[in-house]
């Protein structure tokens, strides 16, 4: 029996599972919605979630921590500290969400959306400024 065997190992070694998911939330972190596996998607979330709370204290040391769960990744840690974790002030968790998306056609795995509750207003806006700005000019 698995009773409070809570890692999902995702048929990799733990080094691999490990780089995986830090890939996972620095690319979440930098484009704010992800598409991938729904099993990936449910091991990256506790992740995410943790590395948001981390954000939130905003000294120094959560920074290092940051750092060195990301693999030194500094771009990414000034986005979680600037844009990701201010959003979540007023929110004590479930800072991402999970949308699926069906299975995929080449090996029917089920595919998902990984993004974040609190959108940033300009990454919302943008789809929609597009569209409008395309309409006038098929005129």
């Amino acid at each position: 029996m698995r009773h409070k065997r809570k890692t999902v190992k995702l048929g990799r070694s733990q080094a691999h599972r490990d780089a995986l998911l830090a890939n996972q939330v620095i690319s979440l972190i930098e484009h704010s919605r992800i598409k991938t596996t729904l099993a990936k998607a449910k091991a990256v979330r506790p992740f995410a979630e943790k590395l948001v709370t981390i954000g939130r204290k905003n000294s120094l040391h959560a920074r290092r921590l940051a750092l060195s769960y990301l693999h030194h990744n500094e771009s990414a840690v000034h986005q979680l500290f600037t844009n990701v974790a201010p959003r979540t002030t007023g929110r004590q968790g479930g800072y991402t969400r999970i949308i699926k998306l069906g299975q995929r056609h080449s090996d029917a795995s089920e595919m998902a959306y990984l993004e974040w509750v609190d959108q940033a207003p300009e990454a919302e806006a943008a789809p929609a400024a597009a569209a409008t700005e395309a309409a006038p000019e098929s005129k």
